[in-house]
């Protein structure tokens, strides 16, 4: 079940209905952002019905304080969260004195149209005889800068009086607010003829958290006359007017937004804002937008998918890829991957590990190194919160956060935040993935080591050895199947565990550091628990167990429920789902895909074929992984089938929950899906591999990767063509084969077995 309210186009996400049942999914889909802030698409003008207004800055956040009455040790302090910011788009429009409210006037012309390949939002409405169109862009080119035009000219022959009051309003509220309370308040505020500012700064809190200053300043062009100026206890506004006729009139609204994440104190902040307003002034609207464009130019150039034969399928991959870059670039190493982005408070929009296990495939592809480098560097400067937290735990080492802002934990979910322990392994994972990728271990055998040993010791603490067994095991987690809480032996944590301890131990045979004091003990103990660690496995089923008991349970597939019952995250209670057999996500099957390399074709099978059935993917990160093990398994139809969720997830808003924001994390998956799947890219070894197939319902694709230096081009339709676009030779394999790449390699294109 699905609900797709948006047309499907290749590059544009576009309607021509005012969507007033789904007004907030149509805002989640219209979403802006450019690394450094960014806003639902809610609406500029007056809408007094039911709406989520959403404005949000990269870096800013609040620390609420955590409310429960069944208080533990070790349990976080607070919640972090992603803060809606001040509201610098907000305009009041007046057509012949009567203001215009989009959802209680009679609205005609109607059309929203997002531009992926500019990255442009436009809008135009008619209303009371006028027509406005509006062109809004968050730049690419100045991150500071957002900028919104309307255009408006008389729709019905006649002269009309139009007053657009332009404001920066600073009393804004998160949807999740405790009790109503207000994150910001008034510093300084000044309205004046031909702009206005408002500095807000987050308010006091007692986590020794620094407190966030944001200034927003606006300034304006084109035709309408600036007639008054105001200023408020929260907010500023700009007053303009012009008699609009048949010529188009044009009402300009440039925004430069200054935070004290780069500048030290509020005057600094201001004045900031003051100079970048100045160096605008003489551009105009043409040059600022063909500055972004020419930015999004860029970075289609490396990293747009082409796909031929289904435009529903090159909507979405995308659209995913837009959103992603709109989140995150890589500009600022200080900066995350936020599982909501720009677009949504839910999730407290922090760090989660979908940016290890899931995020750094793509980025390692399409941007340079620096980019996953700065992912990387981003853990290893939170290395001592992470010790903090393992000490919170009264364990040693280092234990990554479930969600973070500054590498302390913040998440107030309990079975989540002191469970799912598996987040620590991924962390290590991208180390490994980034070098084996790269071929770099500089890396490595500096900071990465840092990490890693930490997290080694991390685990050496938190296995315990059964004696009636003989074996090392790992109670009281939560695997990446939330919907099992507090379980003992979860077959991906444990398989996790004991792969990190392996692989730091390798890298400190091959890199030896003296410097961080790990004593030979600590090394026997790390052989012995891989050696010794407890795998639950079914001989009869001869698949891995996801967890102790978990055969015990009433083992039936998905289509054994009634589609009622879907979702069960909004249709059953807690206690209901933790019973059932029923999978949130890939658990076994994420190992399976992160360890590909260990498992022949056959264990891969049987262990897709007896966990798929019983997954209900209400996990946005579960598609991907399950799209590509089917590709490899010769399943082609489900390999499009889970394609075609995680990359029209939210435009079809498959989980009915994309009204809250978009699912950026796991925008890679259909990426991923693609690219590891659908083409069978493989790395193990250090060895470049492709393997594709078409999917039927396609005539083609193509992707260009980063890979060692090189940049390849793969296209695939009847036959493959590996194309050598910058770098030297490099050896691969196809379908098996070896090859050395020189300039072009063709092959012919081979069919999925089932």
């Amino acid at each position: 079940m699905y609900t797709r309210i948006m047309e499907v186009d290749p590059w544009v996400i576009k309607s021509t209905t005012l969507d007033k049942t789904h007004k907030r999914l149509q805002e989640s889909l219209t979403s802006l952002g450019n690394g450094y802030m960014g806003a639902r698409g809610s609406f500029e003008e007056r809408y007094s019905a039911d709406s989520h207004l959403g404005t949000y800055i990269a870096g800013v956040w609040f620390p609420d304080k955590t409310r429960v009455g069944w208080w533990k040790n070790g349990y976080p302090k607070y919640f972090g969260k992603a803060i809606n910011a001040v509201n610098f788009g907000k305009v009041a429009i007046f057509v012949d004195n009567q203001e215009v409210d989009l959802a209680e006037n009679e609205v005609s012309g109607f059309s929203v149209a997002l531009d992926m390949q500019t990255g442009v939002l436009r809008r135009t409405f008619t209303v009371f005889g006028v027509q406005f169109c509006l062109t809004k862009f968050f730049s690419v080119a100045q991150k500071e800068l957002a900028l919104m035009r309307w255009d408006v000219v008389s729709a019905d022959g006649k002269s009309h009086h139009v007053k657009i009051e332009s404001f920066i309003d600073a009393d804004v509220k998160n949807e999740d607010a405790n009790y109503e309370e207000t994150f910001w308040q008034v510093l300084n505020k000044k309205a004046f003829a031909g702009g206005a500012h408002i500095a807000a700064q987050t308010v006091a809190n007692p986590f020794g958290v620094p407190q966030f200053i944001v200034n927003a300043q606006q300034s304006f062009a084109g035709d309408f006359t600036e007639t008054a100026h105001w200023q408020g206890d929260w907010q500023v506004s700009n007053t303009f007017e012009a008699e609009v006729g048949e010529a188009v009139k044009s009402f300009e609204k440039r925004v430069i937004v200054t935070t004290s994440r780069d500048y030290e104190n509020l005057d600094a902040v201001e004045a900031a804002g003051r100079a970048l307003i100045a160096d605008m002034e003489q551009a105009g609207f043409a040059d600022l937008l063909a500055a972004h464009e020419n930015g999004w130019r860029q970075r289609w150039a490396i990293a747009d998918v082409v796909i031929e034969g289904n435009d529903a399928a090159q909507q979405g991959i995308r659209f995913n890829l837009f959103q992603l870059f709109s989140t995150y670039y890589g500009e600022d190493a200080r900066l995350n991957i936020g599982p909501k982005g720009f677009t949504g408070e839910k999730y407290g929009g922090a760090t989660y590990w979908d940016t290890e296990a899931y995020a750094v495939p793509l980025y390692l592809s399409l941007a340079e190194p620096q980019v996953t480098e700065n992912l990387l560097k981003y853990r290893h400067n939170q290395l001592p919160q992470a010790q903090h937290n393992a000490r919170e735990q009264g364990l040693a080492g280092a234990l990554y956060p479930m969600v973070t802002f500054t590498g302390i934990e913040c998440h107030n979910e309990w079975e989540i935040t002191f469970e799912e322990i598996h987040r620590n392994g991924a962390i290590a994972y991208a180390i490994y993935n980034y070098t084996n990728y790269t071929g770099d271990e500089g890396y490595l055998a500096g900071e990465g080591l840092e990490v890693l040993v930490e997290i080694a010791r991390f685990w050496a603490d938190r296995v315990h050895y059964s004696q009636r067994h003989g074996k090392y095991m790992i109670h009281g987690v939560t695997g990446p199947n939330e919907y099992e809480n507090n379980i003992n032996n979860n077959w991906y944590t444990n398989t996790l565990a004991a792969w990190v301890l392996g692989y730091t131990k390798a890298a400190l045979d091959k890199y030896p550091r003296p410097d961080l004091g790990i004593s030979e003990a600590e090394l026997d103990k790390w052989a012995d628990i891989v050696a010794n660690m407890y795998y639950p496995y079914d001989e009869v089923l001869d698949v891995f167990v996801q967890h102790d008991g978990f055969l015990d349970k009433d083992i039936r597939p998905v289509s054994a429920l009634s589609p009622d019952d879907l979702p069960l995250n909004q249709k059953w209670s807690w206690d209901k789902i933790l019973r059932s057999p029923f999978i949130k996500q890939a658990d076994v099957l994420q190992g399976v895909y992160f360890f590909g390399d260990r498992f022949d074709i056959d264990t891969k099978r049987r262990n897709f074929d007896f966990y798929e059935p019983m997954t209900v993917h209400e996990s946005s990160l579960s598609a991907s992984v399950h799209a590509i093990l089917a590709a490899e398994l010769g399943k082609e139809e489900k390999a499009v089938e889970m394609y075609e969720r995680t990359a029209r997830l939210d435009l079809d808003n498959y989980n009915n929950d994309t009204e809250d924001g978009l699912h950026i994390t796991s925008m890679t998956g259909s990426w991923l899906a693609i690219v590891q799947g659908f083409a069978q890219m493989k790395t193990w070894g250090g060895t470049l591999s492709f393997a594709p197939f078409l999917p039927q319902a396609w005539t083609a694709y193509a992707f260009h990767i980063n890979y060692r230096g090189r940049l390849l081009k793969v296209s695939v339709n009847k036959q493959v063509e590996i194309a050598l676009l910058k770098g030297s030779p490099i050896a691969l394999e196809v379908y098996g084969e070896p090859v050395q790449l020189e300039s072009v390699y063709t092959t012919a294109l081979k069919t999925q077995g089932a």
